[in-house]
């Protein structure tokens, strides 16, 4: 059985009983949408994904994925101190606005139907 869960974010232990739908395999996009605004640290990201999802993702996850990234040339690293920051590539910022594209394209009418449910 499925529980309805409130607006506060799902944590992964909610999606382990039962509740809603598993939203991982958005995290590439989420991580080139936020890189489309600004220039981050790996904690950042992680930060800002956190306040979005409910729940931060760990160093396991946002890591190896910024690193596909990376070696997909989608998003560059540069020492900063004692951090790297990371910002988006020339084919970075095409492909984030093409998959912007392609979410809007796919999911305007569940964002609508969002709105008039007050989600």
């Amino acid at each position: 059985m499925i529980k309805v869960c409130g607006n506060e974010g799902m944590s992964r232990e909610d999606m382990k009983d039962g509740c809603g739908c598993d939203m991982r395999g958005m995290l590439s996009f989420m991580v080139l949408w936020l890189l489309s605004k600004r220039k981050m640290h790996g904690e950042e990201i992680a930060e800002e994904i956190g306040k979005r999802r409910g729940d931060k993702p760990s160093a396991g996850t946002i890591y190896p994925a910024l690193k596909v990234l990376k070696d997909n040339g989608l998003i560059r690293g540069e020492k900063s101190g004692k951090k790297i920051v990371y910002s988006l590539t020339a084919s970075g910022k095409k492909v984030s606005v093409s998959s912007m594209q392609y979410f809007h394209r796919v999911f305007h009418d569940i964002i609508d139907d969002c709105r008039g449910m007050k989600c």
